[in-house]
């Protein structure tokens, strides 16, 4: 099976991470399951690649960080996205339906 390469979809971690935080607050592991699971399986996100992401949002204000105990008593760092973070993410999908129109143009379904 194919797999998509980190350097041909990094611009878009923040958005697919938005994407999931616009459903409900979430936490890095969990995040990283659901990429994993509705890319069936093509994308895996590096831990290192999430963590960053999450760091770059809550700076650009994106994201908002809290912290919360889970059900095993652990305490867990969880992320929600702010208006300004749905914002970005409407101008990423805008950003994405442009760029994939482009592309297409070259890409060739022969050979």
């Amino acid at each position: 099976m194919t797999s998509i390469s980190s350097d041909v979809i990094r611009g878009y971690n923040d958005t697919m991470i938005l994407y999931l935080l616009q459903k409900k607050p979430s936490y890095g592991y969990e995040i990283s399951k659901d990429i994993k699971s509705l890319s069936a399986e093509k994308y895996i996100i590096k831990e290192t690649t999430l963590y960053s992401a999450f760091t770059r949002m809550e700076t650009n204000g994106y994201v908002e960080s809290y912290s919360q105990d889970a059900e095993n008593g652990k305490r867990r760092t969880y992320y929600r996205i702010t208006d300004k973070g749905r914002s970005y993410y409407k101008e990423k999908c805008e950003e994405w339906n442009l760029t994939k129109e482009v592309v297409e143009k070259f890409i060739s379904n022969e050979g």
